[in-house]
């Protein structure tokens, strides 16, 4: 069973050095787990009894497709009306407690590693029945209609689908991919990446899609554009396109990402 990463927020002791990971570069930028405290979250017009943390939202001059936000759902919390845009569609992963998830006149029960795509235009509300608070993974997108194509919301689980191994590694590195990467109505992939400890991306990838990656579990030294930087679980890496990127995964146990991408459109010149 996963053990996602999720953040608690409260404040470090004055005692605790000014030291560490972050950082922002042209290329991309790093916001460690360490940082996702009390004092930097927001709420959410139309939601109660919820805070969240913006990971990522659209900035000139860098990644500008996509939004990431960590949102974290109390005891009776939720929203009746969550997206307040009609062309935006996203994704939810639930890493933490349970919520209930009213989609297109359906009831889901979303657990941990529960996973929900929610098309532009969806009709859905989210609610946190339990006593527990619950905490989850939202992307963001404005969707890009394709004639011929419309994308359609779904509801699965990191539990229900099978990683698929990637060429030649063995299965030492593997991706759950939660839509077919082959269904053109798709303008965005939110999958899992899994590493086995010691496995590897044995190049330097270098491409046109943007990254929002956030580390569910495990560590790693991820190359990131001419750097080396050390990632556990809880960090989250935004990547500008053409960054060029790779990693060691580090062991003991298995180093998994939730990875953002912007995929299946023609580049618009005019």
């Amino acid at each position: 069973m996963s053990n996602y990463f999720y953040p608690q927020g409260g404040l470090p002791p004055q005692t605790q050095l000014l030291t560490d990971r972050a950082v922002v570069k042209e290329a991309y930028t790093v916001i460690p787990k360490g940082v996702l405290r009390d004092i930097v979250t927001s709420n959410l017009p139309g939601w109660e009894n919820t805070r969240s943390w913006i990971l990522a939202r659209p900035i000139a001059g860098f990644a500008t497709t996509f939004s990431q936000l960590i949102v974290e759902v109390g005891p009776g919390g939720g929203s009746d009306k969550p997206e307040p845009e009609a062309g935006v569609e996203g994704v939810i992963f639930l890493t933490q407690g349970s919520l209930t998830l009213e989609l297109d006149g359906e009831t889901h029960h979303l657990e941990a590693g529960g996973y929900a795509y929610l098309a532009a235009g969806a009709d859905w509300s989210l609610r946190n029945s339990s006593d527990e608070i619950a905490s989850f993974q939202w992307i963001r997108k404005a969707y890009e209609p394709l004639e011929g194509f419309t994308a359609k919301s779904f509801v699965t689980s990191d539990q229900e689908v099978e990683p698929t191994p990637m060429p030649d590694t063995d299965g030492a590195w593997a991706t759950t991919r939660f839509a077919d990467p082959n269904d053109l109505a798709h303008d965005m992939h939110v999958n899992i990446v899994t590493f086995r400890p010691g496995a590897s991306i044995p190049f330097a990838e270098t491409h046109v899609m943007e990254h929002g990656l956030f580390v569910l579990e495990g560590k790693a030294v991820y190359r990131l554009n001419d750097d080396w930087v050390e990632v556990e679980a809880g960090d989250f890496m935004w990547l500008r396109a053409f960054c060029p990127q790779a990693c060691y995964a580090g062991g003991p146990g298995n180093f998994r990402y939730l990875l953002y991408k912007d995929v299946n459109r023609q580049i618009r010149l005019t």
